[in-house]
């Protein structure tokens, strides 16, 4: 995780200055959000609301534009920093705490939550999912809930990344299911446009099943209310995806229908008088 945090230190200023995520003003934040998100996750106003592993916190913005306070967390000072400049160039009142996901209870300060956001891309850099999912239990009101959208399984098994040979085909190329552990991985380049990083180019990332994901909720002690399988991504990742008029990109009505994200909302209960 230490590897990660500094390759995420070196990703951040080459993913402030990509039209990637358009930070610039040139994207809309809530137009990293699928239809179903907004409905799944329902009124915001007024709600307490922490994003985990946020990133730029692009999403994050979106969330505090629905009226919801938020707090973003990430492990990444760099990003943090860079949250900070994308909240304030969107003019949103975010709030971001530098740390540890796992480390997350204390960083709020024993703070809790109605909602707890997380996803697209972050799963994957946790080695422990029941811990993980322990720490979000903790952070959630009784009867609050999290709410998660990330890459589908099989979309990672194709290699979310562009391959460096140039191949934009759909080809399985990774694993689908977890079992061998950590995954080393060159990230010399990230998912965005901009130059190749200079240094700390090495990640670890480790794979988790659907099954997996769930189990380690329902263990924790949260039920599970929504589970959703699209066949839509925020961006092109295939050359032959067309965007359609949501501002996603799908694959040609020719081709398979695959998932590429999922996402779950689980619920903490409420707490029952004897």
């Amino acid at each position: 995780m230490s590897a990660n945090e500094a390759n995420w230190d070196q990703r951040t200023p080459v993913h402030l200055a990509s039209s990637f995520y358009g930070v610039d003003g040139s994207r809309e934040p809530e137009s990293w959000f699928a239809g179903y998100e907004w409905e799944d996750l329902g009124e915001l106003r007024g709600t307490d609301l922490a994003h985990l592993q946020c990133h730029l916190g692009v999403e994050t913005v979106a969330l505090a534009r629905r009226g919801a306070r938020v707090v973003g967390l990430d492990f990444s000072t760099e990003s943090v920093l860079g949250a900070r400049d994308v909240a304030e160039r969107f003019g949103a009142d975010v709030s971001y705490v530098r740390a540890n996901v796992y480390d997350a209870v204390a960083a709020f300060g024993g703070r809790d939550f109605d909602v707890i956001y997380t996803g697209k891309g972050a799963l994957c850099y946790l080695p422990d999912l029941p811990a993980w999912a322990d720490v979000v239990f903790a952070l959630l009101r009784p009867g609050g809930f999290v709410y998660l959208v990330e890459f589908h399984p099989l979309l990672y098994s194709l290699g979310v990344v562009p391959p460096a040979d140039g191949a934009g085909e759909p080809l399985l190329r990774f694993d689908y299911l977890a079992g061998r552990g950590v995954e080393k991985r060159d990230a010399t380049r990230t998912y965005t446009d901009g130059p190749a990083l200079t240094s700390a180019r090495v990640a670890y990332e480790w794979r988790h099943g659907i099954g997996d994901v769930v189990t380690a909720l329902a263990a924790a002690g949260l039920t599970i209310e929504v589970l959703r399988e699209d066949g839509a991504l925020p961006w092109p990742r295939f050359g032959d995806m067309a965007r359609g008029e949501d501002g996603w990109f799908r694959f040609p009505d020719s081709s398979p229908r695959i998932p590429l994200l999922y996402a779950i909302r689980a619920r903490r209960p409420r707490e029952t008088s004897a």
